[in-house]
Order: structure tokens, then sequence, then C-alpha cells
């Protein structure tokens, strides 16, 4: 069988305060779902942690409406480190996550009452979307953008999930061969190099890039397919310079965004695919991994630049806990999204503030 790859399942913020940040991000980008809490060592990823397994604890959250969660995540044996200089357009890694929302000035304007740290005005990216930058409280940056593809009812301005991320990397062509020919987001909107004037409000904007924004050509397949709703990837490359590593000596779990983890199905055919194009798989649980309240495989790997692309296939997900009501995954057909009243009852174990 081949691969599927359904969407973003989450993007992994490292910070050090869970609490704290967790609840900011439930109330302003509404990753209220917790599909997953656990507090344990990570052994499996002891290369990406100084060669000692560092322990943690971490969130899976989710969003009612529809597109990718947050992986709310702390060291619990060390402190997390943030990054020694102000990372800029282009730095290489994981720059800028992208949210979705229905009406871009009524979320520009709800952030702005509630005194949010936004990064100049609504401007338009190169293919006339609506969208705007701002900040969480630890300094990642994200991209509010419009979107009309959603899971749930849209009852506020607060947006929805994750729909893709701004990536670094230092020589776009190579990117394409992950992101492109192995992921899948081979429909290419624009292709454009130049000074943007919807950047220059990012730190680093003024500069001159090559910037490309991919899609997938068609609807993704999976079981989680239609709620976690497309996915675009922007890649951008400096053009008279080079960036320097987002992570630079730092470990993975350190404050920023630490992976962009995919959703998927038939891991074997991936790892497999991925193998033959040079990407190996760098970490694989290799049998479906016991994370408490709920369980999968997850592996690893690395695009070009060494940003960490992680990969989950979900073997059993708590729908409704508190009634002790998971789902297996096993029996089911692969390529098929799963009936939306299932996915939907997950609304009733929101955390309530």
């Amino acid at each position: 069988m081949e691969k599927i790859i359904s969407g973003i399942q989450q993007i992994g913020i490292g910070n050090t305060n869970l609490e704290k940040n967790w609840a900011w991000y439930r109330k302003y980008f509404g990753m209220d779902v917790p599909v997953l809490r656990e507090a344990a060592p990570a052994p499996l990823m002891i290369d990406y942690t100084g060669n000692e397994v560092q322990s943690r604890d971490a969130v899976i959250a989710l969003n009612t409406k529809g597109g990718g969660g947050f992986e709310v995540w702390q060291f619990t044996s060390r402190e997390a480190q943030a990054a020694s200089f102000e990372l800029g357009l282009g730095d290489l890694g994981i720059f800028i996550c992208k949210m979705k929302s229905a009406d871009v000035k009524a979320s520009y304007n709800f952030f702005k009452s509630e005194g949010l740290e936004l990064l100049g005005e609504i401007s338009k990216t190169p293919e006339g979307k609506e969208h705007f930058f701002m900040k969480d409280p630890i300094g990642n940056i994200y991209e509010i953008q419009s979107c009309i593809d959603w899971f749930g009812p849209v009852k506020d301005a607060k947006t929805g999930g994750t729909s893709g991320a701004i990536i670094g990397v230092s020589n776009i062509d190579e990117s394409l061969k992950l992101y492109r020919d192995i992921l899948g987001f081979s429909s290419i909107i624009y292709d454009e190099t130049g000074v943007f004037e919807d950047l220059k409000v990012l730190p680093g904007g003024d500069k001159k890039v090559r910037r490309v924004l991919l899609h997938h050509p068609a609807p993704l397949k999976g079981p989680f397919s239609e709620m976690l709703g497309p996915v675009f990837i922007e890649l951008v490359q400096l053009i008279d310079e080079k960036g320097g590593p987002i992570y630079k000596d730092r470990m993975w779990g350190d404050q920023g965004f630490i992976h962009l983890c995919f959703d998927v199905r038939n891991m074997d055919a991936l790892k497999e695919e991925c193998a033959a194009a040079s990407f190996p798989f760098t970490v694989d649980s290799q049998e479906s991994f016991d994370m408490g309240e709920a369980a999968g495989r997850f592996s690893y790997i690395e695009d070009p630049d060494g940003t960490l692309i992680e990969f989950v296939e979900a073997h059993k997900l708590p729908i409704l806990k508190k009634w002790g009501w998971y789902l297996d995954l096993g029996n089911r057909d692969q390529e098929k999204p799963l009936p939306r009243w299932i996915l939907r009852a997950m609304r009733f174990g929101r955390r309530k503030d």
C-alpha cells in the first residue's frame, strides 16, 4: 500500500511554562481540546537532546473548527533555552506557523483590542489573500491567513487551527525533493523572487528572497483528513546571503517551533520511500508507542537543512476519555475520512477556562 499524508497533525512548540502558554493558545487560537497529556522521559529523541535522555511534559491540543493542532512541549529535566539571536526571515528552520481565519479583519481587530503583539497591518500575499503576522508571549511568529475550508462552525473572530508553516531553507530546489516529491505538495501556488511588501514587517523582511508556496493538488485522504484540512508549505530562501540555523547550539524541545508533524498512514511505505530519496528515518518507534491516552507509531526525518519533520500514524485515539470511548483505527479503511460526528464528539472534552 502507498503512504498517505492526511495533513498537519500538529506543530511542536517548545516553551518554559506549558500551563501558562497553553492557556494563551486556548484563549486566542482555540486550542482547547486535549487529545493527550503525558509527562515522561523521551529516550528515542536522545540524538536531538544532547545525547542524554531528557524528560518532558507535553499536551497535544486541537481546535474544534479544524486545522492542525499544537503540541505544547516543556522540558522537566532542564530549562528550555531561547535562541541567542533574533530569528530572521530566511533563517533555516520553521520560522512562522500559519493559522486559519474565516475573517482576517475580525481576527486582527480582536487581537488588537486584546493588546496582543501585532506586526504591522493587514496585507496581501502574492496570490492576493489577506493576512497579517503576530507574536505569542514567547516570541513565536504566526501568520493569520484567510481560509474558506472549515471542519466545525465558525462563531467568533478566533482562528482555526494550523494550516502550514513558513520554513527557511538554503536551497529551495533541493528542499522541493522532500516537500514536493515525497510529501506530495506538488501544486505551486507561486514562485517569486524579490523584496516583498507583505514581509517587511518581519525581522529580516527587507531582504531579497525567493518564496515558493506549495499546496496539495487534490483533497487529502485518511481518517483525519477532513478535520485537519488543507496544508500550505511556504519555503523561503535568502538570495544574497545564507540564513543561520534557528536551532544552532540548541536542542529539540528548546523554545520555538521544534518540529512539523504530519498525520500519515502506511508508515512502512513512507519509510521506504524516504530512504530511497536520501531522507532516512532518524527516529522510528517501529511499533505502536503507548502515550498514555493514545497510541501510535512515530518517526522523524530531517529536511536538507536539518529541520525536523515528524510523522505519526495513530493507532488508538481518545474521543471521550471520561466515558472510556477510545477509537481503534486498525481495522478501518485507511483512505476514508472518519465520520464527522465521531471527531466532533471530542468537543465535549474541551478544557474550559
